[in-house]
Order: C-alpha cells, then sequence, then structure tokens
C-alpha cells in the first residue's frame, strides 16, 4: 500500500502556503474536475447489448416511478398468452436478481470515480505550551505518490469499470437464455400432459375392455396384464409430467419475477412449428471470438493487469516518499517570538525489498490472465462449432419426425382403422397401434423441444450469457485480488 506523505505549512490567520504545497494542491483541484457520476449509471452499454442481441427494453430501477412504468409494461404483457420473446421482455423488466446486477454496476461507478478523485488533502494543528513557552504549528497533509500516479490508476479504474458494464450486460443475457430455456421446457411438458392425457384415456378403455374380456375368458391372462400395465404405466408417465409441468413453470415464475396474482399467466399449449430453414453461420467461430461477452471481459482484465504491470516496475523503489514544508511560530516568556521554515524529506532505501516481489507477483498475475484468456479463446471457438452441430442435427431430426415418421405413422393408423372396420384385425391390433403411434407422437415433441432449446444454445455461444465456469471464476477472482494488491 502507498502511504499518506505529509506536507506541513503554517496556518496563522495571514496562511502562506509554500510553492510545493500550492502546487499539490492545485493539481488536486484540476484533476478532481474530471470524475463524475452519469445520469444513466452506465447503463447505456447494457442497453445497447439488450438492444442489439436481444432487440428488448430494459430499466434499471431507481425511483418509485421507474418500477411503477416497469409493472405496467409486465402487466400489459402478461394480459396475453407468453411467447419466448414477451417472456424474456418480462423478466428484463420484473427480475430482481438482475436490478441487483444493476446496482452492482452503480457500485462499480462509484469505485470508478472514487479511483479517480485525488485524495483529499488534511488540516492539522498543533499547540505545545510549557513554562510559559508557546510552539504552534499547522500542517497540510497530501499523498504525493497517490497524486503523481493518479493519471495511471485513474486508467485502469476506467477501464474496471467498462468490465463492470459488461459483466451486467453478461448477466442481462443470462437472464434471457434461462428465460429461454424454462419457456420450451414449460410449454413442451404442456403439450406432452396433453398428449398423455388422450392415451391415458385410451389405456383406460382398453384396460376395462380386456378386464371384461377377461371375466368371460376371452382373453387369457397374459394379454389381460399387457393391456392393464400399459394403463398403469401411462398413468405414473402422465402424473410425472405433470409434476414436470408445474415445476417449469414455477422456475418460470421466479425467473419473471412474477407473485401473488400474477401467477396465472397463461403458456400455449403446444411447442412453435419448426422454421422452414435452419439457419446458416459459416463464420461462427469468428463471430463467437467477436461477440462473446466474458471474451471481452478477459481481455479487459488483460490490459488493466498490463497497465498495473508497468506501473508496479515504474513504482517497484518508491514505496516512501515524505515531503514536507514546516513553517513553525515559537513563543517564550520574554515575549520573544520565533519562525522558522523549512523543508524536511524522509524516503526509504531499498537495501532488502527492492520491489522484486511485487513486480514478480504483478508479472506472474499477467501471465496467468494471458494464458486463461488464450484458454478461453479456444473454447468459444470450440463451444460454437459444438454448439452450431447440435442445432443442426436437432433441426434434422426434428424436421424428419415432421416429415417422415409421423405422416407414416398416420397412414398406418388410417390403414388399421379400415382393417378394424372390415373386421381383419381385432380391437387389441388396433390398440397395439395407437400405443406405437402415442410413442412416435412423444418423441417428436421432445426432438422439437430439443431444438428449440439447441437454438438457444447456440445464441448464448455466439453472445455470451452462459452458465459460468466455477473453475473459471474461481481463478478470475483470484487474478483480480492479485492485481489490485498494491494499489
Amino acid at each position: 500500500m502507498y502511504k499518506y506523505f505529509a506536507i506541513s505549512s503554517s496556518a496563522t490567520s495571514r496562511f502562506k502556503f509554500n510553492p510545493l504545497v500550492a502546487t499539490t494542491l492545485l493539481s488536486a483541484l484540476v484533476l478532481s474536475g474530471c470524475a463524475t457520476f452519469s445520469q444513466n449509471g452506465g447503463m447505456d452499454v447494457v442497453a445497447n447489448v439488450a438492444g442489439e442481441t436481444l432487440k428488448k427494453d430494459l430499466v434499471s430501477i431507481r425511483t418509485q416511478d421507474d418500477a411503477q412504468r416497469a409493472n405496467d409494461s409486465v402487466k400489459g404483457l402478461l394480459a396475453r398468452p407468453l411467447t419466448v420473446d414477451t417472456a424474456v421482455q418480462i423478466a428484463l423488466l420484473n427480475n430482481r436478481g438482475l436490478q441487483a446486477s444493476y446496482n452492482e454496476l452503480g457500485l462499480a461507478e462509484a469505485d470508478l470515480v472514487g479511483d479517480s478523485l485525488p485524495p483529499n488533502p488534511t488540516f492539522s494543528i498543533s499547540r505545545i505550551s510549557g513554562n510559559g513557552a508557546i510552539e504552534i504549528e499547522r500542517q497540510v497533509v497530501g499523498n504525493i505518490l497517490a497524486l503523481a500516479t493518479l493519471p495511471f490508476r485513474s486508467d485502469i479504474a476506467r477501464q474496471r469499470f467498462q468490465k463492470a458494464q459488461l459483466r451486467a450486460a453478461e448477466e442481462t443475457l443470462r437472464l434471457a437464455a434461462d428465460v429461454r430455456r424454462i419457456y420450451y421446457r414449460a410449454v413442451a411438458a404442456n403439450e406432452l400432459v396433453g398428449l398423455l392425457t388422450d392415451a391415458k384415456s385410451t389405456a383406460e378403455s382398453t384396460a376395462q375392455l380386456a378386464s371384461k374380456l377377461g371375466e368371460t375368458g376371452a382373453l387369457n391372462k397374459l394379454d389381460q396384464a399387457r393391456e392393464q400395465v400399459f394403463f398403469a404405466e401411462t398413468t405414473a408417465d402422465l402424473a410425472a409430467l405433470r409434476q414436470d409441468a408445474t415445476s417449469s413453470r414455477e422456475r418460470l415464475a421466479r425467473l419473471l419475477g412474477l407473485w401473488g396474482g400474477d401467477l396465472g399467466f397463461r403458456l400455449p399449449q403446444k411447442l412453435p412449428a419448426l422454421p422452414h430453414h435452419p439457419l446458416s453461420l459459416p463464420h461462427i467461430e469468428i463471430d463467437a471470438v467477436e461477440h462473446r461477452l466474458d471474451l471481452q471481459i478477459s481481455r479487459i482484465e488483460l490490459a488493466v493487469l498490463a497497465k498495473s504491470l508497468d506501473l508496479t516496475q515504474a513504482s517497484r523503489f518508491v514505496t516512501m516518499l515524505d515531503v514536507a514544508g514546516i513553517d513553525k511560530k515559537t513563543r517564550d516568556p520574554d515575549t520573544s517570538q520565533f519562525r522558522e521554515r523549512g523543508i524536511d524529506v524522509q524516503f526509504q532505501i531499498p537495501i532488502f525489498d527492492g520491489g522484486e516481489v511485487r513486480v514478480r507477483q504483478a508479472t506472474e498475475t499477467y501471465n496467468q490472465a494471458f494464458n486463461l484468456l488464450t484458454e478461453k479463446a479456444v473454447n468459444v471457438r470450440s463451444e460454437a462449432r459444438d454448439a452450431f452441430r447440435v442445432y443442426r442435427s436437432t433441426y434434422d431430426i426434428a424436421g424428419h419426425y415432421q416429415r417422415e415418421v409421423l405422416p407414416l405413422r398416420k397412414i398406418i393408423s388410417e390403414e388399421m382403422q379400415l382393417r378394424f372396420s372390415s373386421m381383419q384385425v381385432d380391437v387389441f391390433a388396433l390398440l397395439t397401434e395407437a400405443r406405437q403411434r402415442i410413442g412416435a407422437l412423444r418423441a417428436a415433441i421432445e426432438a422439437k423441444r430439443d431444438f428449440w432449446l439447441a437454438q438457444s444454445e447456440l445464441q448464448t455461444a455466439i453472445n455470451g450469457g452462459g452458465r459460468p465456469d466455477t473453475q473459471q471464476e474461481t481463478r478470475s477472482l483470484a487474478t483480480a485480488q492479485a492485481s489490485s494488491g498494491g494499489y
């Protein structure tokens, strides 16, 4: 830590500063005018990300009027069934965890302003008397080294604030990605519940018929048990799907920040249809490297550490520099007055500690951040490639069910109905085919759900906002702590 250094001067009724004190205070006055708070708390970067990437509005709630406007917008969006876009918009306006991350951005701006200001000078006065003699000394104390390094530290603080802005934007993207995932899971669960509800009715009728035929001896116990177990398994599957649908809805409600009367929001009963054509992203690796916010944050971290390393190397020998301008007034019992003026300079001789430890720490911290950035760049490229492959494969699989499997199942069902009407097959053969068709429909719904989830993951792989890597976050925290150790 840099210590405070004293500059002493007399402060009589006609207080006079020596040139060193005047220069110090003038520099502090000039530099202090450069640090101010922004009107929007640094939210312009976050708003640009939400507007360009998500095509959504957001608000940083700081007043009652802001809260009321956000609440009115949410009420309007809840008046109709939710789409994935309206769900994301509600979350951006109503999720209090996201608002807490915006408060973190406000705290980061406060740190920026604080780090950009020169240290406040302090005034001290001492009066010593004894044996009729009086000694009066006044001092103005300022931090010389802090003033000398203020431009470098201000630049570092500004970059750290830019990093905080990207962090807030990343939290915005992360919330949007979470909402999309839970939304598609909740809607898919609703669609599966509807399918299994119809299947349960069919299975129940089949089980009752099998029971009656068993009583008459027209159906053996094996076939009777097969029909009854299908009903039992369908009942259990339906109960599990209903629970999944309820839990998914509750998770969505938490992300949207809804409670009380707003919990009656309406969700569609079916997933959206597949797009006619999949996305074509020939330069997906380049797009990911250019747009991923976590990669931009790592670049800023590296730039900050580079400047911190330069500052540490420049000040490795300067750990203490006390400069005092002295103006002392003494009056003895004989009413004689003496006035002494002078300069006192104190500095530390770097005999045992020449700053090698601090320089080595700063160097290793910078190298660590460089390696982490390189690792992240490699991972980002791989994640983008993998996300696009999963997106294309899930699109092809879901499309295969829509184009091939389900139409063929429909033809088989219609043909079985015709054969049943002409008494070529019995009712149990018809029900067996119905079970197979239900299985195909369920697989088709799950394939379509997987596609929409893969599309959401693709957006996350390109723009950022995925779940943070715990190990990476721990190493980044250690890096940040190490980089700020000398300031």
